[in-house]
């Protein structure tokens, strides 16, 4: 017979979005927020996706679309595109994801990937944007043998800003995205009281 001891937390609502699991919580606000900054995002993301897949658009709410309308003049620097929402993985890292956007942009191969936010953010905010795409590169390389040039993030803002952040010093990031991973690994390892 085993003991329980109660400790009378309420249980949280989940949502699964694009695979995703949300927890509701009890600050309403936050959880207001951190919705409609998914669906936000989510719509931009279908919206993209359609566009450089050459397909009609589905019906999305207002700001969405008004989010997908500034970009579009930045996604015209989009060509020989590669791979659209496609999952890649590595083994030697032990990582996988789905890339927004493998292609060239303004004529250099480039992982590609599409924010929202309300405003711009600035640089040094978004550096595990850029850390993720570093991801994705080391993916893709391991996966085909294909270097990318550069990292680029298309941010289109609530304020009506559309802002592309480039990268092209990839060992850095690569660097960081290591020391993420064994950051992980060593957390893991002393979660489960083994090192």
């Amino acid at each position: 017979m085993f003991n329980h001891i109660d400790l009378n937390l309420s249980p949280l609502e989940r949502e699964t979005i694009d695979g995703v699991r949300y927890y509701s919580v009890p600050d309403e606000e936050a959880n207001r927020v951190t919705k409609a900054a998914t669906r936000r995002g989510t719509d931009m993301h279908t919206l993209t996706e359609c566009h450089l897949k050459n397909v009609e658009l589905p019906k999305v709410p207002p700001i969405s679309e008004f989010l997908f309308k500034i970009s579009k003049g930045t996604l015209k620097n989009i060509d020989n595109i590669h791979a659209l929402e496609t999952s890649l993985y590595s083994k030697q890292l032990g990582i996988a994801g789905t890339v927004d956007c493998i292609a060239e942009y303004e004529g250099e191969l480039a992982i590609i990937d599409f924010k929202t936010s309300k405003k711009p953010k600035p640089r040094n905010w978004i550096e595990n944007y850029f850390v993720q795409c570093a991801a994705y590169g080391c993916m893709l390389y391991e996966m085909t043998g294909i270097p990318v040039k550069k990292f680029v993030i298309i941010m289109a803002c609530e304020n009506g800003e559309c802002v592309v952040y480039e990268e092209r010093d990839k060992s850095k990031y690569i660097k960081l995205l290591t020391e993420y991973i064994r950051k992980f690994v060593t957390d893991k390892l002393e979660l489960y009281g083994t090192e």
